[in-house]
């Protein structure tokens, strides 16, 4: 528990922010590689040491009592979620859907235990709306558990889980550790999530990669989905910097932007098109994001193998203020690797990439990624 209670003081707000940037290498565990390790910030207990994950009982989204002792013989992967968290927390919860879908038939053998870290939003009816909400209502393997505020403190206290309270506004900021635990019930691994979450696709297969690694060689399968990738490996790796590209407006055709005038800040690259659905729903959270921030981080939407008169006719009814180009061959989105859209990258100051994001984001969840990246921008 010691390495447990190190872990725990670092907040949410000191996060992953790109392969590369770390001092010294993480540790892997049979299944898992530098890449992916980098991605859960992984510590890996060793068998002999491994202390035994201490148990609890609460109660969870469907109003039954529960104890951690429950899931003897499954993978546990235990986090610490705030029922009224619209950001990082729902980063996670995309990426456990995609992890069960990656785990296949050992989805069964695996159990993503959540406990409260919200005292101010304690009941069962909390937790299930949140749960419900996220799209985790459908996994039979997702265990969201609550209790009275002094049994939440007190498992929060076993596993060294921070959580600082703000009474006036009733919020909370919690740390983000992952507690990857096995059928045997000891604790193996110690990750964390945070803007690493928002690429969902390789986080969650680095997620149900290491759950994966817990169980017995015989119920153990191939995890479908993605591996991170190094930067050296793909220019749309984390770390990599892709190559630049100058593009035509979508409203000022004779115009061109270049991705060379990004240099210097954090830019978000948000990949869409106007026949796309989610894309369409998902604008004005960009747009939103724009106005919070836009100050500070360049906003560039770039509409992908579209009809560039409809693009603009969108654009305009929604009211975007940010540069938008016409990718009308595709060839910029196939350079990022997109596999469907909306999609978004988010670059760094020295035209890295930092994040990708493939699905849909909400101003919440994008504003989280981008302040924790550049932590200049919390106080704005």
């Amino acid at each position: 528990m010691v390495i447990g209670v190190a872990l725990a003081g670092v907040l949410a707000v000191v996060l992953f922010v790109g392969i590369g940037v770390h001092t010294s290498a993480p540790e892997v565990a049979p299944g898992i590689d530098l890449s992916a390790s980098y991605l859960l910030k992984l510590d890996v207990l060793g068998r002999s040491s491994a202390p035994v994950a201490p148990n609890f009982t609460l109660t969870n989204q469907h109003g039954q009592r529960v104890a951690l002792s429950q899931f003897r013989g499954k993978s546990v992967v235990l986090s610490f979620n705030d029922d009224e968290c619209t950001d990082i927390c729902t980063l996670l919860a995309q990426d456990i859907v995609v992890a069960d879908r990656d785990l296949g038939s050992a989805a069964p053998d695996t159990v993503f235990l959540s406990v409260n870290a919200n005292p101010y939003h304690p009941a069962v009816s909390a937790v299930r709306s949140w749960t419900d909400s996220h799209g985790l209502g459908r996994e039979s393997n997702w265990v969201f558990e609550t209790g009275t505020p002094a049994a939440l403190k007190s498992v929060w206290n076993q596993y060294g889980v921070e959580v600082e309270l703000d009474p006036a506004s009733r919020t909370v900021v919690h740390s983000t550790e992952l507690y990857f635990i096995a059928p045997n019930g000891k604790e193996m691994a110690i990750g964390s999530f945070g803007t690493a979450s928002a690429d969902t696709s390789i986080y969650s297969h680095a997620m149900a990669q290491m759950a994966n690694d817990l169980l017995p060689g015989g119920e153990q399968v191939s995890v479908a989905g993605p591996s991170a990738l190094a930067p050296n490996q793909s220019d749309a790796a984390i770390g990599a910097t892709p190559p630049g590209f100058s593009l035509p407006m979508v409203t000022a055709p004779a115009r061109t932007f270049s991705s060379s005038s990004l240099r210097g800040r954090y830019s978000v690259l948000n990949f869409w098109s106007s026949t796309c659905t989610a894309c369409v729903r998902e604008m004005p959270a960009i747009e939103q994001a724009y106005k919070d921030l836009g100050a500070r981080v360049d906003f560039v939407g770039i509409d992908v193998s579209d009809n560039r008169g409809a693009a603009a006719a969108f654009a305009r009814r929604v009211g975007v203020m940010y540069p938008l180009v016409s990718d009308a061959s595709g060839d910029v989105a196939s350079t990022y690797q997109i596999p469907a859209l909306p999609f978004t990258a988010i670059i760094g100051p020295n035209g890295t990439l930092q994040t990708l994001h493939p699905g849909a984001m909400t101003t919440e969840q994008l504003e989280y990624v981008v302040k924790n990246l550049d932590p200049a921008l919390m106080h704005d």
